[in-house]
């Protein structure tokens, strides 16, 4: 009995047990204070608010030179919020699941999650333009409108998306709760990172985290679209698998197959038959007249009998032998 990890493969995979999170009056309710948290920090920003002024303050702070020797360190850990290495690792991990379930709703919830993440927070950064601190230009100043593209963080967003959609395919309560806080811790210090190398102010940071989660808390509302692009897509995987095959034949009815019929060029009222129909019609009638110009065959019971080669008994007298011919038989009252 094998123990090794690959006995599991042997094993025909069991359906997925995963129920999509749905639109709750809690989940709602997140939601809408998600929202409300995020265009509270935009107009904070668009007005220069105490939030920018605390902005200065951490910038100029410089925290990469307050606490040096976690630098090197922090370099490695910021690759946790980028977009393509998390990406590929958390779509090798989905599509693994997909295989081992036969379904395809782990890679679907992962690709509109994205694709939502690039969309909105794509838009706002451009929108905004905000320069990054390592390029302002004056001290006090929003920096919106300058052609940046920082506002809000893509690499706080990323993270909390990314790894809080682990949280979201989780198929037991508590997995979903282990990976919740996994997925925080990491979205927190990606976050934090950012602040302390200087490249995103700490309003860009909030503002990040409040994309990603609010992405996270509206894909139930994106869970029909998911199932229908899975159906679409076996449809086309089992039409692909039907293409080519040879149909197969149908069984001939009695009375053969029926001769195709097509106007005459002649223009008459009788339609004439296909070229290959009325050749086969022509050979079965060429048979047919050879069969009838032999001789019919004589009944077994209207032969004459034949005496055994060999045998004592004289033929019958009244019978004629074949080929000879018949004796001339006295004519009475002659």
């Amino acid at each position: 009995m094998r123990t090794d990890i690959f006995a599991r493969l042997d094993r025909e995979p069991e359906p997925p047990k995963i129920e999509p999170p749905r639109m709750s009056r809690h989940r709602i309710a997140l939601f809408g204070g998600t929202l409300a948290f995020y265009l509270a920090i935009v107009i904070a920003v668009l007005v220069s608010s105490s939030l920018v002024t605390l902005d200065w303050k951490v910038m100029l702070f410089r925290p990469y030179q307050q606490w040096p020797e976690i630098h090197a360190f922090l370099d490695y850990y910021i690759v946790l919020g980028q977009r393509g290495p998390t990406a590929t690792m958390v779509a090798c991990w989905l599509g693994w699941r997909s295989w081992r379930q036969h379904t395809l709703r782990p890679l679907l919830t992962l690709g509109a999650a994205l694709l939502l993440l690039n969309v909105t927070v794509g838009a706002v950064k451009i929108g905004l333009g905000r320069l990054g601190p390592h390029y302002a230009t004056q001290i006090g100043s929003a920096e919106l409108f300058a052609g940046g593209d920082i506002f809000p963080s893509g690499h706080t967003a990323n993270a909390v998306v990314t790894w809080g959609i682990l949280a979201y395919l989780a198929t037991t309560p508590r997995a979903r709760r282990y990976l919740s806080a996994m997925s925080a811790i990491v979205s927190l210090g990606v976050g934090l990172t950012t602040v302390y190398l200087g490249t995103h102010w700490l309003s860009d940071v909030l503002l990040g985290w409040a994309a990603g989660l609010l992405i996270m808390l509206g894909l139930p509302w994106v869970e029909p679209l998911i199932t229908r692009a899975e159906a679409w897509i076996f449809a086309q995987r089992d039409n692909l698998r039907g293409f080519g095959r040879p149909v197969p034949s149908m069984p001939v009815a009695a009375g053969g197959p029926r001769a195709a019929l097509r106007p005459r060029p002649d223009g008459g009222d009788t339609p004439a038959l296909e070229p290959a129909v009325a050749a086969a019609a022509g050979g079965t009638a060429t048979r047919s007249r050879a069969h009838a110009s032999h001789p019919a065959h004589v009944v077994r019971s209207e032969r004459t009998p034949v005496t055994p080669a060999g045998s004592r008994r004289p033929p019958h007298a009244d019978r004629t032998p074949r080929g000879g011919t018949s004796p001339a038989r006295p004519v009475a009252g002659g």
